[in-house]
């Protein structure tokens, strides 16, 4: 089999939708953001890359908090939306049913299946980008996304984006258990 050399724009990972909530002037506004990743485990921390104009990061910047959202497929219209227009220029904040939790200044999305408050530990320039640092503060669910006390991926139903085909997708089957699946090749 021979290898051929693709783009190097490509990124063969999906990644969650994450729709990211701060308030701005007052109201809370959403954008997508596809390029979110845990960065630390204690404690918590979680980063996405954008650009630091983005009126969502200046409501990160005004607040200290903000909140990340998980949707599932019945809102990838809400989701993209959300990704093609700017706070700067479209109010967002009658798009989704907005809550917020402990710390009051993050907003969240009600019908999202999974939403997470976090406060700003950073924001970091990479070459021409905002990579924004943030601590987990607290995590929501519904009873109804557990099996057993613990997130149900299956039951979220998580909406992901892959690239370069700019497709949104939902998780298919379990393939293994992490951790235990590669043990059979120990010798």
């Amino acid at each position: 089999m021979t290898k051929i050399e693709i783009s190097q724009g490509t990124c063969p990972f999906p990644k969650p939708v994450a729709l990211v909530g701060a308030l701005v002037n007052g109201k809370p506004n959403f954008m997508n953001i596809a390029w979110m990743t845990r960065i630390a485990f204690e404690p918590h921390v979680w980063g996405f890359s954008t650009r630091e104009e983005r009126h969502t990061v200046k409501g990160i910047k005004e607040n200290g908090t903000f909140g990340v959202s998980f949707p599932g497929p019945d809102l990838v219209a809400e989701a993209d939306y959300v990704g093609i227009v700017s706070g700067n220029n479209v109010d967002k904040s009658e798009v989704f049913e907005v809550f917020y939790g402990e710390l009051g200044t993050a907003p969240m999305i009600r019908d999202c299946p999974l939403c997470v408050e976090l406060t700003l530990h950073d924001i970091l320039k990479v070459v021409e980008r905002a990579f924004v640092l943030g601590v987990v503060q607290h995590v929501y669910t519904e009873e109804r996304y557990l099996s057993d006390g613990v997130l149900d991926q299956k039951k979220v139903n998580q909406l992901i984006f892959t690239n370069p085909a700019h497709q949104y997708w939902t998780l298919g089957d379990e393939v293994g258990k992490a951790f235990s699946i590669g043990k059979k090749l120990k010798k």
